[in-house]
């Protein structure tokens, strides 16, 4: 088959990753995947085996734009149109993120499912804090998704959508995120040498108000002062600057953007996530499929469908972080065997590419 993946950009974030790992799959089940990035910001490393084009120059921050947007949504069709006489038919269409979605909503193109990759009322919620426009644009990108076909990441986001007025798809399921744990054990274990040897926690995710390194220092600074706390994260100066109001700016260690993290997340006693909300958190996952102990808010969507049975002892309210640090200091203690974790089955690439290829027409 043929299949289009269409994404605003490839800088660092978990939709990318998660769709590069689909396409990478679904490349070795012999299909072809071409990645539509919007912008032409690309972070992350692409394996030869994948083709990746560009839309716009540069950033694509505005390309939805109400005073943009019929002239954009032309130049996607065109790049369609283009692709289909390339390669003759064009079986399945992946939209993710707002710029990609109203795009995509607005056009003629077929065969398209919308990715929904968040906490739809979360990210409003947030949205509405910024300023009447900034919550405005944000729902009307998600009310142009009345009518399409979406695919929730996790089967809180699901059911979200379901009780919620606002989107009103034409069908709905659950297709949880696709990890090759193979790849991800291999770059586990490949040395680097600015990993400290000291015993440290890390924290995956970017610099954003929705993963709360407030409430995350908060907990790290009631630890015992011999662990660091290593942020994979951009913004490296504003995490030292929010670091500094909790004294523990001496621990930190930024070293940024990694193309591999698991390592990192191998050699770390302990992954913390601290968000107020996901939509399925990718980095859960990856630290338990290479078997480091995690512990996680209990928010809106996924930690809960990811740590069960005895893992759910390592969930924790939103904002509470004296519970965070009880938890990471139980989890440092206990050592739990994370490999055990129900959820691996769930998810490998194999099986998440399958039930991706079975929504082709």
């Amino acid at each position: 088959m043929n299949i289009v993946i269409v994404i605003d950009s490839l800088v660092g974030g978990g939709a990318e990753k998660v769709m590069l790992t689909l396409a990478q799959e679904m490349v070795s089940k012999a299909h072809n995947v071409t990645i539509l990035s919007l912008a032409q910001n690309i972070e992350y490393d692409i394996p030869n085996t994948l083709s990746v084009e560009s839309l716009f120059s540069g950033r694509a921050t505005k390309v939805d734009r109400f005073w943009q947007i019929k002239k954009n949504v032309k130049v996607l069709e065109a790049w369609f149109e283009q692709k289909l006489l390339q390669l003759g038919s064009i079986d399945l269409v992946l939209s993710n993120l707002d710029r990609s979605n109203n795009l995509l909503a607005k056009s003629k193109i077929e065969n398209i499912h919308f990715v929904v990759h968040n906490s739809v009322n979360a990210e409003l919620a947030r949205q509405k804090k910024l300023g009447p426009f900034s919550y405005l644009y944000l729902k009307r990108s998600k009310q142009n998704l009345n009518g399409k076909s979406l695919i929730c990441v996790s089967k809180g986001v699901e059911e979200e959508i379901r009780q919620s007025p606002l989107i009103t798809p034409s069908a709905m399921t659950t297709i949880y995120n696709p990890f090759n744990f193979k790849i991800m054990n291999e770059q586990a274990n490949e040395v680097n040498i600015n990993i400290p040897t000291s015993p440290y926690l890390i924290h995956v995710g970017r610099f954003a108000k929705q993963k709360r390194h407030d409430v995350l220092f908060a907990a790290f600074a009631k630890l015992d002062k011999k662990y660091k706390l290593v942020l994979l994260c951009n913004k490296k100066e504003k995490a030292f600057k929010l670091a500094k109001q909790y004294g523990i700016e001496n621990q930190l260690i930024v070293p940024g953007f990694e193309q591999n993290p698991y390592n990192w997340i191998k050699q770390a006693k302990a992954l913390v996530l601290s968000s107020d909300f996901e939509g399925l958190p990718t980095v859960l996952i990856e630290a338990i499929a290479i078997g480091t102990p995690v512990v996680s808010t209990n928010c809106n969507f996924g930690p809960n469908e990811i740590l069960t049975e005895e893992l759910s002892k390592y969930l924790v309210p939103t904002e509470q972080s004296d519970l965070l640090a009880k938890a990471i200091e139980d989890v440092l203690i206990d050592s739990p065997d994370m490999k055990k974790a129900t959820i691996l089955k769930k998810v490998s690439a194999d099986a998440v590419a399958d039930q991706y290829l079975a929504m082709a027409r």
